[in-house]
């Protein structure tokens, strides 16, 4: 089966739990899901329950559609991502990201946990991503192109809209919160950076590296759907050797930035 069928047949499933009509997507990041508390009348789909979708296996992800309002405005909120180390193709991986296409979706905002690479950044900061390098060496355009979507060869200088990154940054003045933006590196983990990496990745223009988002952003630029992406900063890595990551710590700090990420997410989507 194709994916334009598999596309269409989980949207009308979708369509057959929740009729309204959806205007912003959401990618929700490592322990950052808690924001679905904030969608009023939810309905909950677990992911397995959708046709062709694929599971997440990674603690912080809880892997379930909440659809419902906030602000006034109707939301595709995942909670929970897969990601491409779990053993899943790109195509798999950006599926749910088609799925808000063919039910209407024009604005999509991904979230995720990212080591910051710039010695300016400190965990719990949050960054607009301004621009991405993709450093997993794939692409989930690789294949036959779906006119349907998009064209053959879409440009990626439009990738990270700027009246959006503007809405973002309006958002946070209105919070008093000091936001940054910034280059996010993409590779594909399940490794944490060794020293060497860190510096290379610092080197080449890098601010921030995370397993994901590229993926999806890569999928929805070429669907035509205009993206905000948002990184929260869960450690920095630095040019000596050190204690070593853990997920459990990433996760610890984007519980920690959850009050603020929450503020900062009720603007923008008010100002959307």
């Amino acid at each position: 089966m194709d994916w334009t069928t598999k596309r269409k047949e989980a949207a009308e499933y979708i369509r057959s739990k929740f009729d309204k009509k959806l205007e912003i997507g959401l990618i929700l990041g490592s322990g950052l899901g808690e924001y679905c508390e904030r969608i009023e009348e939810p309905v909950k789909i677990k992911y397995e329950e959708i046709p062709h979708f694929s599971v997440s296996t990674v603690k912080g992800h809880a892997g379930e559609l909440v659809l419902g309002k906030i602000d006034g405005k109707y939301v595709f909120a995942m909670n929970g991502r897969i990601h491409y180390y779990e053993g899943y193709s790109m195509q798999e991986l950006v599926f749910p990201v088609w799925v808000m296409k063919e039910l209407g979706i024009e604005k999509m905002i991904i979230t995720n946990a990212a080591g910051g690479l710039n010695p300016t950044f400190k965990p719990g900061d949050l960054m607009i991503i301004n621009d991405h390098l993709n450093f997993m060496w794939d692409n989930p355009l690789i294949g036959p192109n779906d006119e349907s979507l998009g064209p053959r060869f879409p440009a990626m200088t439009n990738a990270h809209p700027q009246e959006l990154i503007e809405v973002a940054e309006n958002a946070a003045e209105e919070i008093d919160l000091h936001i940054m933006k910034g280059v996010y590196l993409a590779i594909t983990g399940p490794v944490y950076e060794s020293t060497a990496m860190g510096k290379f990745q610092r080197l080449i223009g890098a601010d921030a590296v995370g397993m994901s988002t590229v993926p999806e952003l890569i999928a929805a630029t070429h669907a035509g759907v205009k993206n905000l992406a948002i990184s929260c900063i869960t450690d920095v890595v630095e040019d000596t050797p050190g204690k070593s990551l853990t997920h459990e710590e990433v996760v610890a700090v984007a519980n920690r930035v959850k009050p603020i990420f929450k503020k900062l997410m009720d603007q923008i989507i008010a100002s959307l």
